[in-house]
């Protein structure tokens, strides 16, 4: 996922396989320019961090991308993502990106990239994970790409609240129907219904459902989104759409 404010360097969002065609995309709209980019790094979880390697700007030379990730007990967000992109799990190391790559720890705080201003906040998951908001040109935009849901579905953690609250779009975890969810429990993920009650309860005024199961098919995240539009809940926002490869939301004020 990219966001783009004006003519500023795109700020994606983690580093998954979706860099990879972004990568092509973004040399493509200027052929022979050095791509620069920042990049808000959730967690280090595979799904994640997999699309590093294969973003091309980046072995241009010139090419530079700035991560914020959370930070690491066993070493730098540096040592811990160079000690899995190298041989043999893969034939490029990070220092042969043509060190275009600088790592930067953050958690709780709030800084400025560019003309807009981002907040990192702590956010349930399985290991160390943040959440973000960005706000800029009057719009905001609150993710929160993977959530463990409690246990109840009730309580929203004040983190998350923090960065959902009176957002413009909020990008939320929904992996698992209801049925799907109970042996997946502790998987560090939330249901449709529960990314809902987050939009809602954090005053919202719109919820793209996000992190989809591999396993849902296009035919059934249909049924989810006509699933997740029927909850009473849903009445509390404007509206409620499933996030798709390609799509663009524009969250520009008139």
């Amino acid at each position: 996922m990219a966001i783009e404010i004006g003519d500023e360097p795109p700020i994606v969002v983690d580093l998954g396989s979706g860099l990879r065609p972004l990568g092509y995309a973004l040399e493509a709209r200027s052929p022979g320019v050095a791509v620069e980019m920042t990049a808000l790094l959730t967690h280090l979880h595979w799904d994640h961090i997999i699309g590093l390697p294969f973003c091309t700007p980046l072995l241009r030379e010139g090419g530079k991308i700035e991560v914020y990730g959370p930070p690491q007990d066993s070493g730098s967000l540096y040592d811990v993502i160079e000690s899995v992109v190298k041989p043999p799990f893969f034939p490029v190391t990070v220092k042969e990106l043509n060190q275009s790559i600088e790592f930067r720890a953050v958690v709780d705080e709030d800084f400025a990239i560019g003309s807009a201003k981002v907040k990192v906040r702590l956010v349930p998951h399985v290991g160390t994970t943040l959440g973000f908001r960005v706000d800029a040109d009057g719009a905001s935009v609150a993710l929160v790409f993977d959530h463990q849901a409690p246990e109840d579905f009730g309580d929203v953690a004040p983190n998350v609240l923090e960065l959902c609250d009176g957002a413009d779009l909020v990008v939320h975890d929904a992996q698992y129907t209801e049925s799907e969810y109970p042996p997946k429990a502790t998987w560090g993920h939330s249901t449709i219904s529960y990314a809902v009650h987050v939009a809602a309860e954090a005053g919202a005024r719109a919820l793209a459902l996000f992190h989809h199961d591999p396993t849902h098919s296009d035919d059934d995240l249909d049924q989810i989104l006509a699933g997740a539009r029927a909850l009473p809940e849903s009445s509390r926002l404007d509206q409620v759409t499933a996030a798709a490869e390609g799509q663009v939301v524009d969250l520009g004020r008139p």
